[in-house]
């Protein structure tokens, strides 16, 4: 169910808004998997195929998008959008549910891929590093889970998102936060906490700027905060092997 419902895997599942807001405990997982087929292509690419690991990096990154068919940059695009141009609650909804990108959602396009595509390739060229690349995506699948717990849908009418929220109790962002550790902690051990950290930040930041602009989380908003945390665990994850 969190396969399905996080990627374009086509999987023959077809459940309700319980069963949905249940899996999102096992979104890290899902996280992982993309992670590590992203640091598996990329190993392949830099040591096996030779190629720079700029080639590599952004090859990554689109994989990652094909993989998740887009939906979290998409959501990213839409909220900015939202949150810098609307001027209350129902025009930063109506603007999000737009589909076309505005200035403010193509600017943070740009950077965000921009950031990732760079912190990759500079994680490549670095030993054991490539595990904040298996990381990555764990920590920020998990924000979702933690937004979901923490604050109530946004829109009356109902949207994609909304199924996430639906199992709002303490067992979901538990067993998520468990599963996350399992496989962040084997992986960096202190480094991966204070990658956590940095995700967690970015997490509270972003559920305080949804409850302010449109008082919960919706689908984009739960994208946004995937793709910033995600991006912020590959700039720490720099910040951290660089160090003398």
């Amino acid at each position: 169910m969190a396969a399905a419902f996080l990627t374009r895997i086509p999987l023959p599942i077809a459940a309700d808004a319980t069963a949905v807001g249940k899996a999102a405990r096992w979104f890290p997982l899902i996280g992982a998997a993309i992670g590590v087929a992203s640091a598996l292509v990329a190993w392949t690419m830099t040591d096996v195929m030779g190629l720079p690991a700029s080639v590599a990096a952004t090859l990554v990154v689109g994989l990652a998008a094909w993989l998740t068919g887009a939906l979290h940059l998409d959501g990213l695009a839409d909220t900015v959008d939202g949150f810098g141009g609307g001027r209350d609650r129902d025009a930063v909804l109506r603007i999000m549910r737009d589909p076309s990108i505005g200035s403010y959602g193509a600017t943070a396009l740009v950077m965000v891929i921009g950031l990732k595509v760079a912190a990759i390739a500079a994680l490549l060229g670095r030993d054991d590093a490539l595990a904040f690349v298996v990381v990555a995506p764990v920590l920020s699948r998990w924000s979702i889970a933690a937004l979901a717990a923490a604050l109530p849908y946004a829109r009356p009418e109902g949207g994609l998102g909304q199924a996430v929220t639906h199992e709002r109790d303490v067992a979901g962002p538990v067993a998520a936060t468990a599963i996350a550790a399992i496989i962040v902690l084997p992986s960096l051990g202190l480094d991966g906490l204070i990658a956590w950290a940095v995700v967690a930040v970015t997490t509270v930041w972003m559920a305080t700027a949804a409850q302010h602009r449109i008082g919960g989380v919706t689908g984009d908003v739960f994208g946004a905060s995937v793709e910033v945390a995600e991006a912020s665990v590959l700039l720490c994850g720099v910040w951290l092997t660089g160090r003398p």
